[in-house]
């Protein structure tokens, strides 16, 4: 808030400090960014300040009483610096979190065609579902990356599976196998809502016949080693629980 009441009336808190405020990502950076239409953007002592050609009333929003662009805006802004890695991880919380607006995002890149982000952004858009795929936490990274070094087969990631007439999400899968990994972080799962729900969903898997296994952030990241070889055990007793050959 000191930010954008330094940079005057209108100012607004955008890209990659946008991003944040909007929990989308972790972090805004050493630097704040700020964007002020109509004034020269000279940045001063600590902020990045941004002087776009065009800022429309659908760009501006207020979060906890702080003036900052939209989510749309904001993900058209930081593809303008970030790499793809970034920005689609950005894509993928504003998914996850339900703020998402397609036909907003859709109205903003054909409004600004001029925007250096525009192409960034279309791209990551238009790879397929957002939040398909794709790790949605850093936890779930570390997981990946854990599978990867141990040479683990890749699971594919936060795919959705029909059971009982609902559909569920979950973080990772070996379709094969069916073998269900789910990592638990306490931000996402630590609440008495989050505890139920995680249950119920386990049953209702387990019904189906998957085999279902929480970790938590303390095994994936102080516990590697146990992690892999509950998951390759899993994984080789569907091997052998299948009849031999006659």
């Amino acid at each position: 808030m000191a930010a954008v009441l330094a940079c005057g009336e209108g100012a607004l808190l955008s890209h990659r400090s946008a991003v944040t405020l909007h929990e989308l990502l972790r972090g805004g950076g050493a630097w704040i960014d700020v964007t002020v239409a109509g004034r020269r953007g000279v940045s001063r002592l600590g902020l990045r300040v941004h002087r776009p050609a065009c800022l429309s009333h659908a760009d501006r929003t207020m979060v906890r009483g702080i003036p900052c662009t939209s989510v749309p805006r904001s993900l058209l802004d930081l593809a303008q610096v970030a790499s793809p890695r970034i920005l689609e991880r950005a894509c993928d919380q504003a998914d996850v979190l339900r703020v998402l607006d397609m036909n907003a995002v859709r109205e903003l890149l054909a409004r600004r065609k001029g925007h250096p982000g525009v192409r960034r952004l279309r791209a990551i858009l238009e790879m397929g579902q957002v939040a398909e795929n794709i790790p949605r936490t850093e936890l779930e990274e570390r997981f990946l990356a854990r599978c990867r070094r141990t040479g683990l087969p890749r699971p594919a990631v936060n795919e959705w599976i029909a059971v009982a007439g609902e559909e569920i999400q979950v973080d990772f899968v070996w379709f094969k196998q069916r073998v269900i990994v789910e990592t638990d972080g306490f931000g996402t799962h630590g609440t008495r809502q989050a505890f139920q729900r995680d249950r119920r969903r386990d049953q209702l898997l387990s019904l189906a016949g998957w085999r279902v296994v929480r970790f938590t952030w303390d095994e994936v990241t102080k516990e590697p080693g146990y992690v892999t070889g509950v998951v390759r055990e899993l994984l080789a007793s569907h091997a052998k629980s299948r009849p031999a050959a006659a």
